[in-house]
């Protein structure tokens, strides 16, 4: 094992490809936790849906992917947060009425001018196709998300558990809100490359439901879930490197595994308590 990891360092673009996945991952597992309370869960997947039928126009029009892809993503996270808040079309069903509609958008395309190498990385993940760019902007949106955690811990623990009174003691819920959404739009159009646009949304739901299921605090929840994040993916990208399989499939495999094992952990617990207070 320590060999194939020294192996695996040795090329740029696997290590490009790791520091890209952890920062992601990270950023992921962050904001995953306000979304998932605040009952946004598949707010990710919607956005994922939605950058990849960008991506299929602008390979098309022979335009800059991301340049295209992200100012899109982030208007369609406004416009899905407007549409919760003040819709007759509410959460869920918003997600799904456009989340649907880009991903038919992006079938029409693709089956209009085929399938090249570009759009299937995107729509699959392929840890080739991470770029410098990639890499700058991942760098980028973690200082970000870190400093927006740090500094406003308070302030995202109220709005996410209490938007109502947060918002009538002076705290701006929508400024928050909507920068909230703007960066996972981000977060989700830069891990398409890695994970793929069908498999984006676990690195966002996974991480929280599973440290959910073990920490009580919101504190706890929080660094749990980013540990668990990037060891998940680290975890994930060795077994693709020595299996060869799909990089997005493996991450995501091995974070279904680690909710399991940690639910199961939480069942056993529950019930131990409860036979020693009979």
């Amino acid at each position: 094992m320590l060999n194939n990891l020294i192996e695996m360092f040795s090329y740029d673009f696997l290590v490009r490809a790791v520091i890209v996945g952890v920062l992601i991952s990270l950023c992921a597992s962050l904001l995953g936790i306000s979304l998932v309370l605040k009952r946004y869960s598949m707010l990710g997947d919607g956005l994922s849906h939605v950058g990849f039928g960008a991506l299929s126009v602008a390979t098309v029009l022979n335009l800059a992917p991301l340049a295209v892809c992200i100012p899109v993503v982030v208007l369609t996270a406004f416009l899905l947060l407007r549409l919760s808040e003040s819709s007759k079309i509410k959460g869920d069903a918003a997600v799904a009425l456009i989340s649907s509609s880009s991903l038919a958008i992006g079938v029409t395309v693709i089956s209009l001018n085929g399938v090249n190498t570009d759009l299937s990385n995107y729509l699959f993940g392929s840890i080739l196709a991470v770029s410098k760019d990639d890499l700058v902007l991942s760098v980028v949106l973690t200082v970000i998300v870190l400093i927006l955690f740090l500094i406003f811990y308070n302030t995202i623990f109220a709005i996410t558990f209490d938007e109502t009174f947060s918002s009538a003691t002076g705290v701006k819920t929508n400024f928050f809100n909507m920068l909230l959404a703007a960066l996972t739009a981000v977060t989700v159009v830069l891990g398409m490359r890695m994970v793929g646009a069908l498999l984006i949304s676990s690195l966002i739901i996974f991480p929280a439901l599973t440290s959910m299921r073990v920490c009580k605090s919101f504190k706890a929840v929080t660094i749990f879930s980013a540990c668990m994040s990037v060891a998940a993916f680290f975890t994930g990208i060795m077994i693709s490197y020595e299996y060869s399989t799909p990089t997005g499939a493996s991450i995501v495999i091995v974070n279904i595994i680690l909710f399991v094992v940690f639910a199961l952990f939480a069942f056993l617990r529950v019930y131990i308590k409860k036979k020693r207070e009979k």
